[in-house]
């Protein structure tokens, strides 16, 4: 059967012409045919997903009506391994449920497994391979799930988000990518690198299903994507770092910005280099965070993680404070920019997706957003040079992501 969106899967399901059952076999059967070129999942059983689906389907009612969900692999599941892409966690049983999955099997969604990640949600790859061509990365850190959902594995799945690790994978692999206001969504079971901001963040194939998935990990009811709203303020922002992005990168979204009537917008001069505020806070935190690792089993962590935490070794505690403090200036800027502005428009990623497997991409367009803890959404817009999928990056208001996805929809329609 034709990969379903969510949404269509849910009503189909509450019209009767569709069970969960049904559904998640279709999708285990996709998977397959196309995991063995793809690999995007490290872990499935698929005699348990199919009795999460019949159990779904006795169950009824739920906002996700048994539709199947992707899980990357550093958020914690109390009936599948969690593994993190290291040998230190290899076939490591949680003891219960990441609050995001529990609050999705409560909303009846079917957890169909677990998608791979690179090492710790960094840098280090794992094997998927992008599903429009396998030479290439698909990004990271949320490969897996990236994969999974443009190959029609799944149609939602789990990433998370430290740099770019949600909002540029999704880019790569031509689906939509959201990463929420920090702080909306809960990390409790989520495998902690940065404390200041790491994001769980939603894939999709629809910003519908982002809407509904949204509502189900925030135990609410979904608010609906507005089809009716007035043409945005938009504003184009280059970001300090506009000259790396690629030429046709630059060519996509400079004529979407003259065709949705974007008006320029630039960072103030005192946050130019605001990016190394992003890498001195992340390098002091993982650092940290990451001391039983490196600590109790540096030979099984990889030798780039280890360089980047040695690397990270050298940031002073006042660095840090520094960057913390023009963090909370910087905040405040971004978001005085929404007194003129309904949204901004800006690269998801510096170009198409990189051959090969070992660099998943350069995720700096992504990460002084992160840092700002400003929602985001990459829609697949155009394709480059190598025929591989572009994305534009919209940036909204701190807490306006209803709105941030409705104005998303509006430039979906008219870009």
């Amino acid at each position: 059967m034709k990969p379903l969106s969510a949404t269509e899967a849910v009503k189909a399901i509450e019209a009767g012409t569709l069970t969960s059952e049904t559904l998640v076999q279709a999708c285990l059967d996709r998977i397959a045919e196309r995991d063995p070129v793809v690999k995007a999942w490290v872990h499935l059983d698929p005699t348990l997903a199919l009795v999460q689906a019949r159990a779904a389907d006795q169950a009824e009612g739920g906002l996700l009506r048994g539709v199947p969900i992707g899980v990357k692999d550093i958020i914690d599941t109390y009936d599948m391994p969690t593994g993190h892409n290291s040998p230190i966690f290899a076939g490591t049983q949680p003891f219960g449920d990441a609050a995001c999955v529990a609050l999705s099997r409560a909303a009846n969604g079917v957890i169909l497994g677990k998608t791979v990640t690179t090492e710790f949600a960094n840098r280090h790859p794992g094997p998927t391979t992008n599903p429009h061509n396998a030479a290439h990365t698909p990004g990271g850190s949320s490969s897996g799930s990236a994969a999974a959902v443009a190959d029609g594995h799944v149609p939602l799945a789990f990433g998370t988000q430290t740099g770019g690790s949600v909002i540029r994978p999704a880019a790569y692999c031509g689906v939509i990518g959201y990463k929420p206001t920090f702080g909306d969504f809960s990390r409790v079971g989520i495998k902690m690198q940065c404390h200041s901001v790491d994001t769980l963040g939603l894939m999709a194939r629809t910003l519908d299903d982002i809407a509904l998935f949204r509502g189900a990990v925030l135990a609410l009811p979904p608010a609906p994507v507005e089809r009716d709203v007035s043409a945005p303020r938009i504003g184009f922002c280059r970001t300090p770092i506009w000259d790396e992005s690629e030429a046709d990168t630059k060519d996509l979204l400079e004529k979407t910005a003259r065709k949705l009537g974007a008006k320029d917008v630039a960072f103030a001069p005192a946050f130019e280099d605001i990016l190394d505020d992003h890498g001195a806070i992340t390098g002091w935190e993982s650092m940290r965070n990451y001391a039983d690792e490196r600590l109790r089993n540096p030979g099984k962590v990889s030798a780039e993680l280890m360089a980047i935490m040695k690397k990270s070794d050298g940031i002073t505690l006042d660095r840090y404070v520094a960057a913390q403090r023009r963090t909370v200036a910087f905040k405040a800027f971004i978001d005085s920019l929404f007194d003129d502005f309904d949204v901004l428009i800006c690269p998801s990623a510096p170009g198409e997706a990189p051959k090969g497997r070992e660099f998943t991409g350069d995720p700096r367009f992504n990460s002084i957003w992160t840092l700002a803890g400003t929602p985001c959404v990459t829609l697949p817009i155009g394709t480059g040079d190598m025929g591989l999928p572009l994305g534009v990056q919209l940036v909204g208001l701190r807490h306006a992501d209803d709105k941030l996805l409705s104005t998303a929809h509006w430039v979906l329609c008219h870009a």
